[in-house]
């Protein structure tokens, strides 16, 4: 990472690495998910993490892809599209020694086109305001059984398919948070 470019921590709050501080870069719309929703999240997750394949969309910081690695998750995909984010993703990969993740750094809505594979768990997070949920949606090709976690704006009522069952749900301000279980 160059130094002109300035970098910010996030901390993974459970599993093998709990504590362990990773740098990402500061890129425009980069929020990585709150350590208290991601709690949350790992606490509704709690039994269907470990062993399971993961595909971290729009990964950012990957704070929920690092955070799923730490607790035992059998593989990861991060998908990034901004340069400098996927290759401190890249980066924070090695640090850890992490030998089951890999960084796709590209356009996450082609990724997604282009390899319609199983996922047991799928982090939903797009960029906010850049109307990226409604088409990460449709393009998801899930079995069921499968767990989807979505975050989005609160003001954002986007349409879920039918065999998506909401299990668990919390709303702020700013923000939506839910998991969803493919039936």
């Amino acid at each position: 990472m160059s130094k002109s470019t300035p970098t910010q921590q996030l901390r993974i709050i459970g599993g093998q690495w709990r504590s362990r501080r990773l740098r990402f870069p500061a890129v425009d719309g980069l929020r990585p998910t709150m350590d208290r929703v991601r709690e949350t999240v790992f606490n509704w997750l709690q039994f269907d993490v470990e062993g399971a394949r993961v595909l971290d969309t729009f990964a950012g910081s990957g704070a929920l892809g690092f955070e799923a690695l730490s607790r035992g998750a059998k593989e990861v995909i991060f998908l990034e599209k901004n340069a400098k984010a996927a290759l401190q993703l890249k980066e924070n990969l090695q640090t850890l020694q992490a030998k089951n993740a890999q960084v796709w750094a590209g356009d996450a809505l082609n990724w997604l086109e282009q390899n319609p594979e199983p996922y047991d768990l799928v982090f939903l997070d797009p960029p906010f305001g850049k109307n990226l949920l409604q088409p990460s949606i449709e393009k998801l090709r899930l079995l069921p059984g499968a767990l989807v976690y979505v975050e989005h704006e609160a003001n954002l009522k986007p349409e879920f398919p039918q065999n998506w069952n909401e299990k668990k749900s919390k709303t702020t301000k700013e923000f939506c948070f839910r998991l969803f279980e493919v039936l």
